[in-house]
């Protein structure tokens, strides 16, 4: 199986300090949904893991993430491609659990439901937080430069990790 896992809030989609809260509020960034799309089509198995205390924050509630979900799964089968698993982490960062990424439950949780190895499969995010969750089940670091990618990358990075413009720039790199 080829399993690439994505963050999403700054990966897929625009990302606010502001959190995304309502469906309109959640829109897609340039290329990411054809990307997805494509990965998609040529084999790939793409699940998403992230990070949602807007939750526990009481920000918005679970009808409005599946919502923005939903819409997320719509746009991809529009453009002929499948997603698959969504996992999110619906805890504040005080909560102690172990599913809010630096931690990397959402990616245990990814590789349990397909059955495979974490080991060399692409996560790609846009935060320090992703690169760390990583590393933590040694997945291979990818960092975009959408989203909160160009701060981060002005940090040091963990060994080895891959950065690229975008999401549409890794599909690129995937299909050959």
């Amino acid at each position: 199986m080829k399993l690439l896992i994505l963050d999403r809030d700054g990966v897929i989609n625009y990302d606010s300090d502001a959190y995304i809260k309502t469906l309109d509020e959640w829109i897609p960034l340039p290329g990411a949904i054809e990307a997805i799309a494509r990965l998609s089509k040529a084999g790939w198995t793409v699940a998403v893991a992230t990070n949602q205390s807007g939750l526990a924050r009481g920000y918005y509630d679970r009808a409005a993430l599946e919502a923005m979900h939903a819409r997320l799964r719509q746009l991809v089968a529009e453009q002929g491609g499948e997603l698959g698993l969504i996992v999110h982490c619906p805890h504040g960062p005080d909560d102690g659990c172990d599913c809010r990424k630096p931690k990397p439950g959402m990616l245990r949780q990814i590789a349990a439901h397909y059955g495979v190895s974490l080991a060399g499969v692409w996560f790609v995010g846009d935060s320090r937080g992703d690169l760390n969750a990583a590393l933590a089940v040694d997945c291979q670091p990818v960092l975009v430069k959408t989203g909160k990618g160009l701060r981060t990358l002005a940090q040091a990075l963990p060994a080895g990790t891959l950065v690229f413009d975008d999401l549409a720039a890794l599909a690129s790199q995937l299909i050959h």
